[in-house]
């Protein structure tokens, strides 16, 4: 069977005598209406009469045009055929499409040999596919030519597409024609089209069967010269109709639809492309229309372009356009350009807050962020680096001169600026080069927008003043550019020659020249930019730059053994190079039980802290450290024997992991299920152990069974916060995990369950059941409560009151406990030298006997402080216990409150009155005003775990040794405060200013929180102080992206200042400081929409009120308002994120806004005005529309990020369609203005099309076509065939049907 038979069969008549017999009576009716010369019209509306006798026939006939082309190719094939073919087609007899469709498969193989009928077919194809007479209104005659039309191009086997519906049938016959048209031109110009083996018998030059023509009177050579002069002309022609239909606008939205939905089939349009851009010149020599060459390869890259251009000219499609004009936003007045990145600032300030420690690292977070905010800004990427490092300078600058307490220091600023930011960029950097298969290729757009942004940095010389602290590291950094740079011209200016050093050149640093290093040790950059012009600044005579001193890592690495002074030095000073590390890493891992352990201490040094080019490197090498590789001996026993042979490694390992900025700085890279990971079985095996028979306290500069379990149980609880009231952070029950990786950027692949650890998860398990109810139940039989007997013998020995506490538990009531008398001799008790997870299965036993012991004044407040701090002596491990029971306790409200009077308990004195009038000051200069809560002459009181808590807490010493236990304890006192409806942080902050006067700014700071967990009033002027101070202009200030105004304003420009703590306070600061005290997040949801609203508002009037702006170069006159509007709402977002997270966003999309939008309208603003009304609609879209892309971010998001919180968003945006569906369908009635509907809905399906396509794959078809019949029904044609478009494969036939009605 030849290769145009065979889909000939497929466009026939059904099989049978009935197709037959039709057959015959069609092609008699030609013939005879031919022989009468009837017009073409009436032969047409002639045999369309015959079909439509057919049972089940319709119009247009699916078997009428399988009849006429199958007889017309090639057996009864003449020009009034053809004609009879275009007049039926014209009359709509037979669907225009189901013609083509099936001439398509049988000329173009026959096209050598059929000249004729190949332009003939062409000048069919030309007046029909670019018309909307390929539309067919649905019906069961529509499925069959549906199906014919699929048979006779192979759709199904071709494209793989299983049922196969009008809209798909549609776009991929334009597809096929447009391909092979090419095919054919290509190869008539003697070009192969590169088809592959399967689709060469689709194309065969020259055919057995010639049409017969009438051709008489002409010779076979004659013939033969005008079938190749026309074969030269339909090649022309061929050129013309691909030109004609690349320029249509329809076809276009069909290869679009293609191109957005089957990119792979769209793949082979764009390899002919290429192939044409190849054989460019040869086209251009054998085609007289080469221009159209050019024109078609433009049409069709446009089509790839999936970016939607608007094209609206009233106020809504101006609001939507705003951002377009990038000069426009430089002219803006309020916040200025910065306020565009004002979600960089609130990010990083709100990563500096070490009671939050994340899972995720800052690494992948910064990095889709920076793509967000460069695609939803249209801003270059030398502007978005450039605004990355001027945020961290500013997060830097903003405390260069720290706070001294247990928060994270400056080292973790510029571990932000130094090593995150950084490695964010590699990862950006990497994604291009990947994309272009040009690993190290300078000149990407990326790579040279780092470059240009590092140049720009000098532009800013107050950001680049260096901390005192890092002058020497900064000058060192310079000298280094200046030694290469001297060199260089020694040279001849050939860096690759340079050789040995000059360490007598001197040069003055600054921050640039750190952040310059830190892109070169990541390879980001290379050493040219030592030559950047003004980069190397020589010292004056009134600069004192010192020499940089010798690397104490030199001797290391030369073979000095690892002496006192040498292992201090090295403590103290960062290592520089990988190679370093791995040497270290082999001396902890192989060398001699002292070398291991000064090994740990000097990785977690400065190394760990302040090593920012080699830091991630650093953190990988800790958390291998925690995990010692088992011996092959599997068993128990012998995994404990390892263990305790690494014990004096693994003690200072987690000293070091403990440090405040160790932690936080693992928190950044991500590495909190990892170190948790490491942690677990540490804990279960230590715990495991019972102390020497001799143990007596853990509080000693020793290495014990004790000290490494309760080193390593406090930082896990520490990192998961089981402490934190009422409701705890499950680590991981079953179905949840936590993930161990290889690296910090490594998709976690093998989960590390809580239930693989027995221990661990009992004690897990006990935990939530204290917390969830009060003790009962006890019996002298019980171990448990036997043991717990030893403890209070131990702990209660020194009381010497009469009516101690009996060692007896086994009283009928929990709550009570015998009066009997104590001996007080040290033989007649046992310290219980038992493993520590049955210790600590006991405490919460003791502490209810000693708790209730006291509240019954059997032993006094002092007592029983310091049987507490025995009983941490003994068992640090038990302050998770204490921290655990007593803040459950405090949440329940059950305990009476006590006097801090200074008698029975600590009194905080004339401090609190101090610090309750700071707090109120600081407050004040935010905008925020609150009331006293303590009355001068009354004394403060506490609830009486508080009080014992807080007085336990303050009798541990400040000593570095102790980092692990003041992490847990400064996080419990804030979250038992906070868990509590009594006021008392101020209380407990007095009580620490009074202990450590040295922490007095940072405690007043920790106090401000207080307010904000009971009063939402100070809430809502905290909010809206930010907002306000964010719209807040200077004079004297210009548009400059390190303004004093806008970002400035909110976050502050200093913390600290040379007399304590800077004021007037940024109410940005203050908010993210205290927004995870928010308890009702409802409330704050609220209140930021409703500013973003109000400030939308003020802005309408403002620009109302000036009268109407002069318009300068076409821009349009609300365009500064808007884009003010624009910055606020991307504020909101930024604001709400952090307040909330995913939760947060949730509910704004599901319920405060739509809420908002159904209430009526003078709950929003009375009387907005138009232009009023509009700006709201488009500032709530932008903040919604930000919110989303924050979270979800604009494009594929990463593995690490898809695991946290990707999931919900189908849902949440697909029932916030719903709801814009259901009110454009008429199903739910508005109450706000109609203007701001318009706009909001305008706006927000606008961004969502342009800015995140890829949500509106996850929205149901019927509410797209909802939403796209609303906008049509305002005239946003565009934006509602963009939408469809973006709907994914589902939405194919809904943009067909749209295009072609």
């Amino acid at each position: 069977m030849g290769a145009a038979e065979a889909p000939a069969l497929a466009a026939a008549p059904a099989a049978g005598g009935g197709g037959e017999l039709l057959e015959r009576r069609v092609m008699a009716a030609v013939k005879a209406s031919e022989a009468r010369g009837d017009p073409p019209l009436l032969r047409a509306v002639e045999i369309s009469r015959l079909a439509a006798g057919e049972p089940g026939a319709g119009v247009p006939s699916a078997d009428l045009a399988g009849i006429l082309v199958s007889n017309l190719c090639f057996a009864h094939n003449s020009p009034s055929l053809w004609k009879l073919l275009d007049q039926a087609m014209s009359s709509r007899l037979l669907c225009p499409l189901h013609v083509l469709a099936l001439l398509t498969a049988r000329v173009l193989p026959q096209r050598r040999a059929q000249p004729e009928a190949y332009r003939l077919y062409l000048e069919l194809l030309k007046g029909n596919v670019t018309s909307f007479s390929l539309s067919l209104l649905a019906g069961p005659n529509r499925d069959k030519i549906t199906k014919s039309i699929d048979a006779a191009l192979q759709l199904s086997k071709s494209y793989g597409v299983s049922g196969t519906d009008f809209g798909h049938v549609v776009i991929l016959f334009v597809l096929i024609v447009i391909t092979k048209l090419i095919d054919c031109v290509l190869e008539d110009c003697g070009i192969s089209s590169g088809m592959t083996q399967e689709q060469e018998s689709v194309y065969p030059t020259e055919g057995p069967q010639p049409m017969d023509m009438d051709v008489k009177g002409v010779s076979a050579v004659k013939q033969n010269e005008q079938r190749e002069q026309l074969r030269r002309k339909n090649t022309v022609m061929s050129l013309e109709v691909l030109h004609i239909m690349a320029a249509d606008r329809k076809i276009q939205a069909f290869l679009r639809l293609i191109c957005l939905n089957m990119p792979d089939k769209f793949s082979v349009l764009s390899q002919r492309l290429t192939l044409i851009e190849a054989h460019k010149m040869a086209l251009e020599r054998l085609l007289p229309t080469s221009h159209k060459i050019d024109d078609l390869v433009m049409y069709i890259w446009r089509v790839s372009n999936l970016d939607y251009q608007p094209n609206n000219k009233r106020l809504v499609g101006v609001l939507g356009n705003l951002r377009s004009s990038n000069s426009m936003l430089g002219q803006l007045t309020g916040a200025g350009r910065a306020a565009c990145w004002i979600i960089f600032d609130i990010y990083m300030e709100n990563a500096m807050d070490g009671r939050h420690l994340g899972g995720i690292s800052a690494i992948e977070i910064i990095k889709e962020m920076s793509k967000t905010a460069q695609a939803i800004n249209e801003a270059s990427w030398q502007e978005t680096f450039k605004a990355l490092w001027i945020s961290a300078l500013r997060l830097v600058q903003r405390a260069r001169e720290p706070l001294e307490g247990p928060i994270p220091h400056l080292d973790t600023r510029l571990c932000m600026l130094l090593a995150l930011i950084p490695l964010a960029i590699a990862a950006i950097l990497k994604e291009e080069t990947d994309a272009c298969g040009a690993e190290g290729n300078k000149s990407l757009p990326r790579r040279l927008g780092l470059v240009s942004s590092l140049q720009d940095l000098v532009q800013y010389p107050g950001l680049l003043v260096p901390p005192s602290s890092l002058v020497n590291v900064a000058n060192a950094a310079a000298s280094k550019a200046a030694i290469f740079r001297a060199n260089c011209k020694v040279v001849g200016g050939n860096p690759s020659m340079i050789g040995q050093s000059d360490s007598s050149t001197k040069a003055v640093g600054n921050m640039l020249h750190l952040i310059v290093e830190a892109c070169i040790s990541r390879n980001l950059i290379d050493t040219t930019a030592y030559l950047w012009p003004g980069y190397v600044v020589l010292p004056g005579h009134s600069k004192d730059t010192s020499l940089p001193q010798e690397s104490p890592w030199v001797n290391f690495m030369q073979g000095a053994p690892l002496s006192d002074p040498l292992k201090n030095a090295l403590i103290a000073t960062p290592a520089s190079s990988v190679a370093e590390l791995d040497k270290l890493y082999h001396i902890a891992l192989n060398g001699s039980e002292q070398e291991k352990s000064a090994a740990a201490k000097i990785v977690c040094g400065a190394s760990l802290v302040r090593g920012w080019n080699i830091q991630e490197h650093v953190v990988r090498m800790v958390v291998k450290l925690l995990s010692p590789p088992l011996p092959s001996d599997s068993s128990l026993q012998g995994s404990m024997s390892h263990y305790l042979s690494q014990k004096s490694t693994l003690n200072a390992i987690l000293l070091g992991v403990s440090y405040v900025d160790a932690v936080h700085i693992f928190s950044l890279y991500g590495m909190v299920p990892d170190v948790a990971a490491a942690l677990m079985p540490l804990c279960e095996a230590f715990g495991s152990m019972p102390p020497p028979s001799n143990h007596r306290s853990t509080i000693v500069d020793e290495t014990s069974v004790y000290s490494v379990f309760s080193c390593a149980f406090l930082c896990l609880l520490r990192l998961w916060k089981f402490y934190k009231p009422p409701q705890e952070y499950c680590l991981a029950g079953r179905g949840g995990s936590v993930s161990s990786t290889g690296s910090f950027d490594e998709v976690p692949t093998q989960p590390i369950y809580i239930d693989s650890f027995p221990k661990l998860r009992a004690w897990y398990i006990q935990n939530q059941a204290c917390i969830a109810s009060t003790l009962s139940g006890l019996g002298n039989t019980n171990p448990v409560h036997q043991v717990a007997n030893k403890i209070l013998s131990m702990i209660c020995r020194k009381i010497t009151k009469s009516g101690v506490v009996s060692g007896n538990l086994s009283s009928a009531s929990s709550s009570s406990v015998s009066g009997s008398s104590l001996s007080t001799s040290d033989d007649s008790y046992q310290r219980p030298t038992l493993p520590a997870w049955e210790f600590l299965e006991a405490v919460p036993y003791v502490l209810e006997a000693v708790l209730t012991a006291c509240s019954h004044g059997r032993i006094s407040s002092r007592d029983m402080t310091t049987s507490l701090r025995d009983l941490v002596d003994f068992l640090p491990a038990s302050l998770a216990a204490i921290v655990s029971y007593f803040s459950a306790e405090i949440t329940r409200g059950i305990w009476k409150a006590v006097p801090m009077n200074g008698t029975e308990w600590p009194s905080p004195g004339a401090a609190l009155h101090s610090i309750e009038d700071e707090v109120k000051e600081i407050l004040a200069s935010a905008g925020v005003q609150i009331h006293s809560c303590y009355p001068r002459g009354v004394p403060p009181m506490l609830p009486l775990p508080m009080a014992a808590l807080v007085s336990l807490t303050i009798t541990f010493k400040l000593d570095r040794s102790l980092d692990y236990i003041h992490g847990i304890i400064g996080q419990a006192l804030e979250n038992c405060a906070g868990g509590s409806s009594w006021p008392s942080m101020p209380i407990i902050g007095a009580l620490w200013t009074q202990k450590v006067r040295r922490w007095h700014d940072f405690i007043v700071l920790s106090c401000i929180r207080s307010p904000f967990g009971r009063d939402k009033d100070a809430v809502a002027q905290l909010i809206q102080s930010c907002f306000s101070s964010f719209l807040r202009s200077s004079p004297s200030s210009g548009s400059d992206i390190t303004a004093s105004r806008g970002v400035g304003a909110l976050m502050g420009e200093s913390i600290t200042g040379h007399q304590g703590l800077h004021f007037p306070m940024a109410p940005g600061f203050i908010y993210l400081r205290t927004c995870r005290t928010f308890h009702d997040t409802y409330f704050v949801s609220e209140m930021i929409l409703r500013q973003v609203i109000d400030c939308s508002h003020k802005l309408a009037n403002g620009w109302s009120s000036n009268g109407p702006p002069h318009v300068k170069s076409g821009r349009p006159p609300l365009s500064g308002a808007a884009s003010m509007a624009s910055q606020v709402a991307m504020l909101g977002a930024g604001l709400l994120c952090v307040a909330g997270g995913p939760l947060l966003v949730q509910v704004l999309y599901e319920e405060t806004l739509p809420t908002l939008l159904l209430s009526a309208q003078e709950q929003m603003l009375e009387d907005p005005g138009p232009v009023a009304s509009r700006l709201q609609g488009y500032a709530m879209a932008n903040m919604l529309f930000f919110c989303g892309s924050l979270l979800w971010g604009s494009e594929k998001t990463s593995p690490i990020m898809k695991l946290s919180f990707l999931s919900r968003r189908p849902r949440v945006v697909g029932t916030h369609m719903d709801f814009i569906a259901g009110v454009l369908d008429g199903h739910i009635l508005l109450g706000c203005d109609p203007g701001t509907w318009k706009a909001y809905v305008s706006c927000f399906v606008f961004l969502v099309v342009k800015f995140v396509p890829t949500w509106l794959r996850d929205i149901k078809l019927d509410t797209l076509k909802k939403i796209a019949a609303g906008l049509r029904s305002w005239h946003e044609n565009d934006l509602a065939l963009s939408l469809l478009e973006r709907g994914g494969p589902k939405a194919i036939s809904a943009v067909v049907e749209t295009l072609l009605q």
